[in-house]
């Protein structure tokens, strides 16, 4: 498994993590038992989230803008 399949597979995973803080600060705040320590259970994996989806976003351009060098520099070459 390369490091961009790795990545998406900790995205997924990440997303999961998040849901279930979401859910378990919503049953918190409902049943008046919030406090800011719970609140971190969703904002970690978010922050994480944030940094995985942003590595994917970027790496797609970086991949484009690679290829599309190399193929600027075969057809110069061939020239």
């Amino acid at each position: 498994m390369n490091s961009n399949k790795w990545i998406r597979l900790i995205h997924r995973w990440l997303s999961l993590a998040m849901t279930v803080g979401m859910i378990i600060n919503l049953v918190a705040v409902l049943l008046h038992r919030y406090n800011n320590t719970l609140g971190l259970l969703a904002v970690v994996p978010l922050v994480l989230l944030f940094l995985t989806g942003e590595y994917m976003y970027v790496v797609h351009y970086l991949a484009r803008w690679r290829s599309t060098r190399r193929a600027t520099r075969t057809a110069a070459s061939a020239a």
